[in-house]
């Protein structure tokens, strides 16, 4: 069995009074107390809510983990301070694409982030990247593709005009490798599960904050997330028979 456990959307904010570090917090102190250690943990993206040094230094410490982990770039990042300060890499602005690859199972992170913009997009980059790693893959592995933005709607006004296009490519590629097994997003601050490029799409909570859905939302734009639901986090499980599942888990945050 496989368990990788998902987080997406801290927004580091080293300006908020404690208020994302400490929700980031609570979710790394569940993650890394578990009986059972994890395959992996992934973060997928708005790591920092300003891509400032002192919030992805600030980053580094609160995702520090026992468990394998990997994260990849949202909106809000930047990738220069995301290699610099998140990663401990050499600054540079080409996509930040990582993969994690066993003998049971490959995971690649895309860097969807389009610099000065809300919206993704995978570059020519990212894909001859993606396409190389499937092609280095064994048929029979599974592989797990994630990155920030959504390729298609979730029905939620608020973050559709934001989410990744020219997603047909990613459609395409996918469908030369039947052992892409599922996609993994954040972006969209809700717990969601849809499909895309037939395989499961599953999307991860927001840690920092849910949006509400249009039919939880009152008549005004200040109103679209709450910000008093507990964070949470999704497991991915994989078993013996290629069965995909995901958990959902909310995480009691201490009342300072």
């Amino acid at each position: 069995m496989i368990v990788i456990a998902h987080l997406s959307d801290p927004h580091i904010d080293t300006d908020d009074g404690g208020r994302s570090v400490g929700r980031a917090q609570a979710v790394m102190d569940y993650v890394n107390a578990l009986p059972y250690d994890l395959d992996l943990v992934i973060a997928t993206g708005d790591i920092a809510d300003h891509a400032a040094p002192a919030e992805y230094e600030t980053a580094r410490k609160v995702l520090e983990s026992r468990h394998p982990m990997l994260v990849c770039p949202g909106n809000h990042d930047g990738r220069a301070a995301f290699r610099e300060h998140l990663l401990g890499e050499e600054p540079g602005t080409a996509p930040v694409d990582q993969a994690y690859v066993t003998d049971r199972f490959v995971l690649a992170l895309c860097d969807t982030s389009v610099p000065g913009e809300d919206h993704g997009r995978l570059t020519d980059e990212t894909l001859t990247w993606l396409s190389g790693l499937l092609a280095d893959t064994p048929p029979d592995r599974p592989v797990l593709i994630g990155f920030h933005h959504p390729p298609v709607p979730l029905n939620t006004p608020h973050v559709d005009p934001i989410r990744q296009f020219d997603e047909h490519r990613l459609a395409e590629l996918a469908a030369r490798h039947p052992n892409v097994t599922a996609f993994l997003a954040g972006h969209a601050h809700t717990p969601a599960a849809t499909t895309f490029a037939g395989r499961p799409l599953l999307v991860a909570p927001g840690v920092v904050s849910t949006l509400r859905l249009p039919w939880e939302r009152q008549n005004d734009p200040s109103h679209h997330v709450h910000r008093d639901l507990p964070p949470a986090l999704a497991f991915h499980v994989l078993d013996e028979e290629g069965r995909l599942t995901t958990h959902y888990r909310p995480v009691p945050v201490a009342s300072s």
